[in-house]
């Protein structure tokens, strides 16, 4: 009896592996290459096949149009080979995941030419225990960060994609992010953030979990569930990086304040990555786009960043001061210029946008980009273990010369929204 019961256990850990690897051909011809599922048209997601085209129309031969391709897998982190490319036309490709996290960019193939892009994404959804799942907001009971599934998108000029294979890693540092909806992975269009735009940075030997919310406080992050989902993956080795203030500052009451009620959330932070053996990281808000008549940034934080920059220095812990650095980027870039890198879109811009969107707190991808290396540049002057998995081609960065933004290429997603995300 004994010996059928671990028989049958073996059985069921074999399943499970096989469960967690699969191979995609979405080429045209008819052979199909050994070990791979042939992908057509008609191969649309749903719960019971646990793969398919996903979220808008399959692509049809030879068109330029984004797709999304969905699996339903286990929560964790996954490498993903992506070879894009097609035998039959040149293509440009953009290949995201989840939340909108950019992994490869304008990828240029020419007919017959075929380029693996690997990168490991992780996924999750909000339940932590039989008792308790991560209490997330209404609005984000549809974001592709918190579902069953791992989604891809793949965008650009014209995405093409020839084989796909996605398979479970363990043992590589997870860098969890917790923050508001300046850190967040946003969705819709015109929004975005750098926790969505750093993982285009680095190679397969690292993993972001992006676990940030807008309109998130420190203390709210963590009455949510969400820090506690977060410990219930974390391992020795990973990261953990805090960036909040933009919403704890505007708490008020007894025992509020950045040397009080903020200090005791973000300790409790670090004290539970400490207990798992990984690493905190503090880093400093992003400033507001707030002028002077001078064309110097303003203070909004009050004493927020004041507070981190102590916390960190107490506890002898990493500290990436964003907060300097953003200050240095907006002035470089100039009172009018620097609306470019927010979500600054005269009426019209977008499906059902009746009026202008000014908004001087949340970044449009291109902003969203430069933030992304300023964190960078942040994690070089702590000199963090894990700058080794950077990809080849970066370069170095100055916040005082940012990039041009006729350069920076992005091509929407398909969804956009009109209302900013929560918080200021």
């Amino acid at each position: 009896m004994k010996r059928l019961a671990l028989l049958a256990l073996g059985l069921l850990v074999a399943l499970g592996a096989e469960a967690q690897s699969f191979k995609f051909d979405f080429t045209t011809g008819k052979k199909v290459k050994e070990g791979y599922t042939k992908i057509t048209p008609a191969d649309r997601y749903s719960d019971e096949k646990g793969y398919g085209y996903d979220l808008i129309a399959s692509p049809e031969e030879q068109s330029t149009a984004p797709f999304f391709f969905s699996v339903s897998v286990p929560d964790g982190n996954y490498l993903v080979t992506a070879v894009v490319g097609n035998k039959r036309v040149a293509g440009i490709t953009t290949v995201r995941g989840e939340s909108r996290r950019l992994f490869f960019e304008n990828i240029e193939t020419k007919k017959g030419e075929l380029k693996p892009c690997t990168f490991v994404i992780n996924k999750r959804n909000t339940h932590i225990s039989d008792k308790e799942d991560v209490r997330i907001k209404p609005r984000e009971r549809h974001k592709l960060n918190w579902d069953d599934k791992l989604t891809l998108e793949f965008n650009g000029d014209a995405p093409q994609l020839s084989e796909l294979v996605i398979e479970r890693v363990e043992n590589i540092p997870t860098i969890f992010l917790c923050g508001d909806s300046t850190v967040v992975d946003q969705d819709n269009e015109p929004w975005a953030s750098w926790g969505q735009m750093i993982t285009r940075f680095f190679d397969a030997g690292v993993s972001f979990a992006n676990y940030a919310e807008s309109g998130e406080c420190a203390n709210t992050f963590i009455a949510a569930g969400r820090l506690k989902k977060a410990l219930s993956q974390m391992k020795a080795g990973d990261y953990i990086f805090m960036e909040f203030s933009h919403n704890d500052q505007k708490q008020r009451g007894p025992g509020k304040g950045a040397f009080y009620s903020f200090m005791t959330s973000l300790k409790t932070f670090i004290d539970e990555a400490h207990a798992r053996g990984a690493h905190p990281v503090l880093v400093t808000p992003t400033q507001r786009r707030s002028f002077d008549e001078k064309g110097k940034i303003r203070d909004t934080h009050a004493d927020f960043p004041d507070a981190i920059r102590w916390l960190a220095a107490k506890e002898n812990i990493p500290l990436i001061d964003l907060h300097q650095m953003t200050r240095t980027l907006y002035e470089a870039m100039g009172v009018e210029p620097s609306k470019k890198a927010f979500v600054h879109y005269p009426a019209g811009s977008y499906p059902g946008q009746n009026r202008p969107m000014a908004d001087n707190t949340h970044f449009n991808p291109y902003g969203a980009y430069q933030i992304a290396k300023c964190i960078i540049e942040g994690m070089k002057k702590i000199d963090l273990p894990i700058l080794e998995h950077l990809r080849e081609g970066y370069t170095a960065y100055d916040p005082a010369h940012p990039d041009k933004v006729e350069d920076f290429k992005w091509n929407d997603s398909p969804f956009t929204e009109i209302e900013k995300p929560d918080g200021n």
